[in-house]
C-alpha cells in the first residue's frame, strides 16, 4: 500500500518538507516513489506547492494521505474532499 506523507529535509530548526508517495512499510527518510510537492512551514506565507495532477493520480490508485498532510492541505485550501 502507498501512503502520501511528508518527508523532513533541511537544516536543524529550519524544517522543510517534501510531499512524497512512499510505501507504507518504509521509514520516513527512505527512498520515495515520487516527489509530489514541497512545504515550507517557517516562511511567512507557509508556502506549499503540490503537483495536483500527480496527487490525484496516486489517490486514484488507492494511496492514502496521512492525517498530518491532509490537515496541511486543508488549511492551504489545496485539499478538495470528493463525494465518493
Amino acid at each position: 500500500m502507498v501512503r502520501i506523507r511528508m518527508q523532513r529535509v533541511g537544516r536543524p530548526k529550519t524544517p522543510h518538507f517534501r510531499i512524497v508517495a512512499i510505501d507504507i512499510r518504509k521509514a520516513r527518510d527512505a527512498a520515495s516513489l515520487e516527489i509530489l510537492g514541497h512545504y515550507h512551514p517557517k516562511e511567512k506565507t507557509n508556502k506549499i506547492t503540490v503537483n495536483a495532477e500527480r496527487l490525484k493520480y496516486w489517490l486514484g490508485q488507492g494511496a492514502q494521505a496521512s492525517d498530518t498532510l491532509r490537515t496541511v492541505l486543508k488549511t492551504a485550501g489545496a485539499w478538495v474532499v470528493s463525494k465518493n
